[in-house]
C-alpha cells in the first residue's frame, strides 16, 4: 500500500523547517485547515493528510476491523511519519484525532516532538462514581449514536451547527454539515463509534513528550473541565484557552489557532 496515496498526503512549506502535522476530526478531512496552514508555512514544514474513508483518501483501504477503534489510525499516523521520514514531527489532533495522537506517541515517542491537542476528549461519557463529566451521559450518546445510524444526513445537518458552535455565523455550520454529508455513512458510522465510545483517560498518563493543550472557552463536545482533565494527567503540559468558541477553532478563530500552534512548535524545535 501506498501510504502517501492511502491517506492523501500533502506536504509544503520549507524543506529544512521542523515539521508539523495536522490531523483532522471526525466527518472532516484536511480541507479543514486551510485557514491555518498558510501561516504555519512560513515557518514549518507542514504535512496534511486525510484519514482512511475521509476525503481523498484511498476508501479501497478501509476496513471495519482495522478502524472499529482508534487504534487503526494511530498505526496510519506512525506510517506517515515513517514513509516522510522527516524527523520528530510537532503532532496537531483535533477532536478525537488529539486522542489519535496520544496513543500513537505513546507508542513511539521518539517519532514526535510534541503533541498539541486542540479541543481534545479522551472519553465522551460522564463517570460520576470518579467525579469525571466528559459532557454526555451514557444514554446520551446512545441516543446520538442510535440517530447517526438511523439518519446519518438528518443526524448530520442537525447536529454540526452544534458541534461547530458560532450561531451568528451560520456558514460554519454549514460548512460541516457538508464536509459530514460527504463521508460514506457506513465509514462514518464506524468512526462515530470509535470516537464517542472510546476511553483513553488511562492512554494521557503513557504520554512523555511536550504537549499543549488547547481547549475554547465555550464548548459544546468538549466542555472546559474535560481540557483540565487531559492537563492533570499529562506531567509537564501546557493548557491554553483559545479566544475561540464551538469545536472548531481552526475555522471560527484561525489566527489564534494558528499562533498557538506557531509559538508551541517553535518553543519545542527551536
Amino acid at each position: 500500500m501506498d501510504v502517501r496515496a492511502r491517506n492523501h498526503v500533502t506536504v509544503a512549506g520549507p524543506a529544512d523547517g521542523p515539521v508539523v502535522m495536522l490531523a483532522h476530526g471526525f466527518g472532516c478531512d484536511q480541507n479543514m485547515w486551510r485557514m491555518v496552514a498558510p501561516a504555519l508555512e512560513r515557518d514549518f514544514r507542514v504535512v496534511l493528510f486525510d484519514h482512511v474513508g475521509a476525503g481523498r483518501s484511498d476508501l479501497s483501504a478501509w476496513s471495519r476491523e482495522r478502524y472499529s477503534g482508534l487504534g487503526g489510525y494511530a498505526q496510519d499516523v506512525l506510517e506517515i511519519c515513517r514513509e516522510l521520514d522527516q524527523g520528530p514531527v510537532v503532532f496537531v489532533g483535533h477532536s478525537v484525532s488529539a486522542m489519535i495522537g496520544v496513543l500513537a506517541a505513546s507508542q513511539e515517542p521518539e517519532r514526535f516532538a510534541g503533541l498539541v491537542l486542540l479541543t481534545p476528549s479522551p472519553c465522551y461519557i460522564d463517570h460520576p462514581a470518579t467525579g469525571y463529566r466528559g459532557g454526555f451521559s451514557a444514554e446520551d450518546i446512545d441516543e446520538l449514536l442510535l440517530s447517526l445510524e438511523s439518519n446519518y444526513l438528518g443526524w448530520s445537518s442537525a447536529m454540526a451547527p452544534v458541534i461547530m458552535g458560532n450561531p451568528e455565523r451560520p456558514e460554519l455550520g454549514q460548512e460541516l454539515t457538508n464536509s459530514f454529508c460527504r463521508t460514506d455513512p457506513e465509514i462514518a458510522r464506524v468512526f462515530a463509534r470509535a470516537t464517542f465510545l472510546s476511553d483513553n483517560r488511562a492512554d494521557l498518563d503513557a504520554v512523555t513528550v511536550p504537549t499543549l493543550i488547547a481547549q475554547c472557552s465555550d464548548d459544546a463536545i468538549a466542555p472546559r473541565e474535560v481540557g483540565a482533565f487531559v492537563h492533570s494527567r499529562i506531567k509537564g503540559s501546557r493548557l491554553v484557552t483559545l479566544t475561540a468558541t464551538g469545536h472548531c477553532p481552526q475555522l471560527s478563530a484561525p489566527d489564534a489557532t494558528s499562533a498557538a500552534i506557531a509559538s508551541f512548535a517553535a518553543g519545542i524545535t527551536g
